[in-house]
């Protein structure tokens, strides 16, 4: 079993970037992969199958719903965020935007703050190289402040359920890291996102999704959580196996697989109320980080690189690099010195 999940890992790890057909197909990839992972793992039941089916409605329908919305309030929406862009200076702008979201999606959830950057990132008109960093950066930040609050996102959720804390339990036990880290992805985007091409405030006909353009873009959602469903189903008896006795900082490393797999499936098979708090924030900390790395790592970076056409390559190439630094300065400033 073990040797068969991790050459399923493997292939959902490399395969997007070396099949081209796989790469405009990943939803129906991974979704397949999860199917095998959970039949490798003997784990597929009637109940996983309900949740499997049942749980990505309220996202699909979300992003639906919403898409709906923006092409009803396209035009308003668009001539606010292009007005906010000449009274205030383009790089500020950039940093409060990420800033914003990230320390918001802990109370409007990660899910609602990803479409709104969606629906942002859409009226910015900028150039692809710097809108593909500027979402990857606002993921990150999305994907970190989430956590604050059990609404955000389902890792949190989860975490606050297993070690039966209060409401505020995640933001006091890993606000003083995350918070910075939000700051710190918005300041990098007012560094390296370059202004638009043209001024925000000269008036272009404005791009309208057709009907069918949402609703295939909610279909692939559905798919995509599900395929997530899945694998982290089919991969919880390789993580119980393996990861749960390996220490804290080797750990917070070995959690870069929530780059592909569900986060919050890692989570709920490797926090227990047993452990310190030094060992739940490591663990968190090196979930919620990797998960930017790669499109299939957050809710978040599903949506909007579904929508905006981003693919595995072109986030990888940046994404992978600014998850791997953003990791080394976390060990360093958090995990060796708390």
């Amino acid at each position: 079993m073990i040797i068969g999940l991790t050459i399923i890992l493997l292939m959902v790890l490399f395969l997007p970037f070396i099949s081209r057909s796989i790469e405009h197909n990943l939803e129906l990839f991974l979704l397949v992969m999860g199917v095998i992972a959970v039949i490798v793992a003997d784990v597929l039941t009637g109940e996983l199958l309900r949740k499997a089916l049942a749980e990505p409605l309220h996202i699909s329908l979300a992003v639906i719903v919403a898409g709906i919305l923006f092409r009803l309030l396209h035009r308003p929406f668009s001539k606010s965020v292009r007005k906010l862009g000449t009274i205030i200076p383009f790089r500020l702008f950039v940093a409060l935007i990420i800033i914003i979201l990230g320390l918001l999606s802990s109370v409007i959830t990660a899910i609602i703050a990803a479409l709104v950057l969606v629906a942002i990132v859409t009226v910015l008109g900028l150039p692809r190289k710097d809108a593909i960093r500027f979402v990857i950066l606002a993921c990150y930040s999305i994907g970190l402040g989430a956590v604050l609050t059990p609404i955000g996102e389902p890792l949190s959720t989860i975490a606050t359920s297993k070690l039966d804390a209060d409401f505020f339990y995640l933001f006091r036990l890993i606000g003083p890291a995350v918070i910075p880290g939000v700051l710190a992805f918005g300041l990098l985007a007012a560094c390296i996102v370059r202004p638009p091409e043209r001024p925000m405030h000269i008036k272009e006909k404005p791009k309208h999704d057709k009907p069918l353009d949402i609703f295939t873009r909610g279909v692939k959602v559905y798919v995509f959580v599900m395929a997530l469903t899945f694998l982290g189903a089919g991969f919880e008896p390789f993580i119980r196996t393996l990861l749960l006795d390996i220490p804290p900082t080797t750990l917070y490393w070995l959690n870069m697989i929530s780059a592909v797999l569900d986060n919050a499936t890692l989570a709920a098979a490797e926090i227990s109320p047993e452990m310190e708090e030094a060992t739940i924030q490591s663990i968190l900390l090196g979930l919620l980080i990797s998960g930017g790395m790669l499109i299939p790592g957050n809710i978040p970076n599903i949506i909007a690189a579904n929508k905006l056409q981003i693919t595995s390559g072109e986030w990888a190439k940046f994404g992978i690099p600014v998850g791997l630094v953003t990791m080394i300065l976390y060990f360093i400033g958090i995990i060796l010195f708390v």
